[in-house]
């Protein structure tokens, strides 16, 4: 994992203490006043962003770990995500620092659970197939059956499925595999506009 850098949005003196701070110096420390500026380095890179109460109502972020630092007891903005931790002030540096290793925990249990396939993201923790700020959720068995896309460069064949998704022997007589693809590229088509998903030749199904 990259050296981690965690970001302090507008709170200059919050930012002046973190950097003086020993138990913090494996971190990277980086100040914005620029919102834009700040949400587009930390979706591209590996950061914890630090927010405090005068940004809470006013924005909503979820594609980044961040920590809103807040007088409140109970968070102003509903549409926090997981990677979202609330810090009530005042706060010891003992309690910020558990935050932000929750958080790197939490952000890389959720980079694992992302499979990239065919332009689309699967989200194995949340069942959703993902593209283009569209989400459709998924059946347990879709999901297994998108999994094994990912790990074959060669089409995969109908007794693959059934083995390794349904769990049927190979010589089962059954449309399952094939009803379900159907299924599947119907609610595609539908949620995507993509006719094209799953496709199948001679050696089976491949995306």
């Amino acid at each position: 994992m990259d050296k981690l850098t965690i970001s302090i949005f507008a709170n200059k003196i919050f930012f002046e203490i973190i950097k003086e701070i020993k138990l913090f110096s494996k971190f990277k420390i980086k100040h914005y006043e620029n919102l834009d500026l700040c949400a587009n380095d930390a979706e591209k890179e590996n950061q914890v962003v630090v927010f405090f109460d005068d940004f809470a109502d006013k924005n909503e972020i979820n594609n980044f770990p961040s920590i809103l630092a807040t007088k409140s007891s109970k968070l102003t903005n509903k549409s926090f995500s997981s990677l979202q931790e609330q810090l009530k002030i005042p706060f010891t540096i003992l309690d910020f620092e558990k935050k932000i290793i929750s958080l790197i925990a939490k952000n890389e249990f959720k980079k694992n659970s992302l499979i990239h396939l065919g332009g689309y993201i699967i989200d194995k923790n949340e069942r959703k197939i993902k593209k283009n700020n569209l989400a459709l959720q998924l059946s347990e068995k879709e999901v297994n059956f998108l999994i094994l896309f990912s790990g074959s460069k060669e089409p995969i064949n109908r007794n693959l499925v059934l083995k390794n998704v349904w769990k049927y022997s190979e010589e089962s007589e059954t449309h399952t595999v094939e009803t379900h693809i159907h299924r599947l590229r119907k609610k595609i088509l539908e949620k995507f506009g993509d006719n094209n998903f799953i496709k199948n030749n001679n050696k089976g199904y491949y995306i």
